[in-house]
């Protein structure tokens, strides 16, 4: 018999982040989170997050064990602008299509409470956060940054009456791809006909000042994508004390225009899929180690978030950012460049990336079903 168990203690919410563990163990492509940052991520008296959104953490027992787990959300954001939906992320289970079905009647419930017209999923609070099951590329490595998954969920999607809602992509290129001498010269007439201006730094403490203007330029530039929700003030604050302060500055990259204002940002990190795995969600005793070997030795460089407002699309802004990094990543002999998933309509993004020689090696969609 299965039952469903809502999650609400601390001991219940750690087993809650522990179940993948156990579902993708001694799977060489799932990428493990860390434990207390993913108990810190849930907890709303941490995450500013939860001051527009809701969420009820649910998982499926069988015999007194784990065999699936899923957050249902409610982000106020979306009911704000007329998106009557309700999220579900973090879903995970074996496959077994009565744990899927039930784990996902609870989100069904949930939405149907509160008057809501349909379920999305998976996805996170944000467009930061995790989204979308993978249906291309099983045997390659996650990210830090995008969720693994069996063949199988697709299939239990497809049998529970679910429907493709939105198509994501996952793209990568050899660094030996770009053309320096191109990438200086466009950079260069850009940055002569607008006025434009690169800004690097070695020193943390030269980027905080611009991290607010730099969330700004994100939801501007991010606004008009699906489900897209904006950063707030408070969160602004919780990411510059949880992330960026944590991110090598060379990594970060902005361009401001002839009166000095932010216009465009990338923020890269190098990939800790490999160490991730060697830490097995903890810092202590050794994961440390690992993710600092990571940071100063891996060259395989993620692109986590990049964003150009609007108005200057299409003036080739993204060559003077990829012009600096180039610069940077040179001196690091990195050889490979790792996209975060994109929206596969997002023309825009496509044309900012042409001309890398890129390889789409995954994909992933969300689903949608009327409640």
């Amino acid at each position: 018999m299965i039952t469903i168990k809502e999650m609400v203690t601390t001991k219940e919410m750690k087993a809650f982040v522990k179940f993948p563990f156990k579902l993708y163990k001694n799977n060489p492509y799932w990428v493990p989170p860390l434990i207390n940052g993913q108990l810190d991520a849930f907890d709303k008296n941490i995450n500013p997050v939860f001051e527009s959104s809701t969420a009820r953490f649910f998982v499926a027992l069988k015999n007194n064990e784990i065999v699936g787990r899923i957050v249902v959300i409610i982000n106020s954001l979306d009911l704000k602008e007329q998106v009557n939906k309700v999220r579900f992320g973090w879903f995970d289970f074996i496959d077994d299509i009565n744990v899927s079905q039930l784990l996902l009647q609870k989100a069904k419930e949930i939405g149907k409470e509160n008057n809501l017209e349909y379920m999305e999923g998976p996805m996170g609070f944000s467009n930061l956060d995790e989204v979308g099951f993978l249906t291309k590329g099983y045997e390659e490595i996650g990210t830090m940054a995008s969720w693994y998954n069996f063949p199988y969920y697709i299939d239990h999607m497809n049998k529970l009456g679910f429907t493709v809602e939105k198509e994501y992509v996952e793209n990568r290129f050899s660094f030996e791809n770009v053309e320096n001498k191109k990438l200086k010269r466009v950079s260069a007439m850009v940055e002569k006909r607008y006025g434009f201006k690169p800004l690097n730094f070695t020193r943390t403490k030269d980027v905080m000042p611009y991290i607010d203007e730099m969330f700004d330029v994100f939801n501007e530039s991010y606004a008009s994508l699906e489900s897209f929700v904006p950063i707030t003030p408070k969160q602004k604050e919780y990411f510059r004390k949880k992330y960026i302060q944590f991110i090598n500055p060379e990594f970060i990259k902005f361009v401001t225009d002839s009166d000095d204002k932010l216009i465009a940002f990338a923020i890269t990190m190098p990939s800790f899929s490999k160490a991730l795995q060697k830490a097995k969600g903890t810092l202590f005793p050794f994961g440390w180690y690992h993710l600092l070997k990571a940071k100063n030795a891996s060259k395989d460089m993620l692109f986590f978030l990049i964003g150009t407002v609007p108005k200057h699309h299409n003036k080739g802004v993204p060559s003077i950012i990829f012009n600096e990094f180039y610069k940077t990543f040179k001196k690091l002999n990195v050889k490979n460049c790792i996209r975060t998933p994109e929206l596969a309509n997002n023309s825009a993004v496509t044309a900012l990336w042409s001309g890398f020689g890129q390889e789409t090696y995954k994909r992933r969609c969300t689903f949608r079903k009327d409640i």
